[in-house]
């Protein structure tokens, strides 16, 4: 209520000059309007941080609401599949906006599920591999970041990379020489590809990838990620990252093929300038060595489908490199412009779900500009050179050109 008081009297401050201003032409003196005009411009600036900020407080809520469920679905799974198993949970007191609380639940319940449904071995295997009869599932939060992040992490038998390879062609959704070309981690990201749920029963990863694509979904829906490690008669740990808030973020402003998109910050590492001339391709990928680390390089105009503002690429790069959890990727941009804190609007039902934006936000002077997901730009990236899903069809590109 004090904010909104002080709201109110900003407001008046604008008013006054408003008034002085229409006066007549002889008495302005501008300098002292200026000056007028930034000292109530900043005072807005922070009330409304301040007023954000005890919004944001209010609508905040612990994720212990959500995993309070947990421990009971345990048990019922627990005593269904005749497994023993722990759940132990930490980080129940990390908050969470409400609107991200409400949703999560469901795709927690279904990865929970597959941990003890598909991930712990029965006991007589695990006593038989050296480990103890009772299986482990860790359902964790903790903040990371400017966002939040939840594991589920079991002791299971992990995921076979070598089985996700010949489960994803036997069902058609990739071929075998683009899975040749797949590495562990991207054959273990098969799991998310929509129809891979229709694993037959015999197999050893039956049913753990039923409606994960779902999972994956309902997690882009909130701005996030997930992410999957596993190793093989270890385990598996899923890394759900998510935005404290869905409202505003701050983000990287760039210039690609005369537009300007949004890249939220928290998942730029760097920008940096490279020379065309240290460019060198990897398997038919361009890359380039970075302080040590060799780190892929895309046109970001050639993932959106929009046409390069040059024919050939100029001497000298300007490049953003986004991080998705551990790995890197170096975006090509024509201009890097300002850090801006902006406001994400939905894109709504009629531009429908595009391929590497995950909303807009209005500037200023009322154009629209749309925010890239740097998560769906990474794999769009990968799945560019292997072959497994296209980018933006024609009408699509188009209508994010404009």
């Amino acid at each position: 209520m004090n904010l909104i008081g002080e709201l109110i009297i900003n407001r008046n401050r604008y008013t006054l000059i408003a008034r002085s201003l229409e006066g007549s032409e002889d008495n302005i003196n501008v300098a002292e309007v200026a000056q007028s005009l930034s000292e109530t411009t900043y005072a807005m600036a922070r009330i409304s941080d301040d007023l954000q900020d005890t919004i944001m407080k209010v609508r905040m809520v612990p994720v212990s609401s959500v995993f309070s469920r947990f421990p009971r679905l345990v048990r019922d799974l627990s005593r269904k599949s005749g497994k023993e198993v722990d759940l132990i949970m930490e980080g129940e007191e990390t908050e969470l906006d409400k609107s991200v609380v409400e949703v999560i639940g469901d795709p927690l319940v279904h990865l929970i599920r597959n941990s003890v449904d598909h991930g712990i071995e029965p006991e007589d295997v695990r006593i038989a591999e050296g480990k103890p009869a009772k299986g482990k599932v860790v359902l964790r939060a903790f903040h990371k970041g400017n966002s939040v992040a939840i594991e589920i992490e079991d002791d299971g038998k992990g995921i076979d990379p070598n089985k996700m390879r010949e489960v994803a062609i036997k069902k058609g959704i990739i071929t075998p020489e683009e899975a040749a070309q797949l590495d562990d981690r991207e054959a273990i990201e098969l799991i998310f590809a929509p129809g891979f749920s229709s694993a037959e029963k015999i197999t050893d990863i039956s049913g753990r990838g039923v409606g994960m694509d779902v999972v994956r979904t309902n997690i882009k829906n909130l701005k996030g990620s997930v992410n999957t490690y596993s190793e093989v008669g270890k385990g598996t740990r899923f890394t759900l990252s998510l935005p404290l808030t869905l409202a505003i973020i701050d983000a990287l402003m760039v210039n690609v093929s005369g537009q300007m998109y949004a890249i939220p910050l928290d998942a730029v590492s760097e920008t940096t300038k490279i020379e065309t001339v240290r460019l060198t391709d990897v398997k038919g990928r361009k890359a380039v060595t970075l302080r040590g680390e060799v780190l892929g390089i895309v046109e970001l105009s050639e993932m959106l489908g929009l046409p390069r503002s040059t024919e050939t690429l100029p001497e000298v790069l300007s490049v953003v490199v986004i991080h998705d959890n551990e790995r890197r990727l170096g975006l090509v941009v024509d201009e890097l412009l300002e850090r801006q804190e902006i406001v994400i609007k939905p894109l709504g039902a009629y531009l429908g779900d595009l391929k590497g934006i995950s909303g807009a936000t209005i500037m200023g002077d009322g154009s629209v500009i749309l925010i890239l997901d740097p998560h769906e730009i990474y794999l769009m990236s990968t799945s560019k050179s292997a072959g497994i899903s296209p980018g933006m069809d024609q009408s699509k590109q188009q209508l994010a050109a404009k």
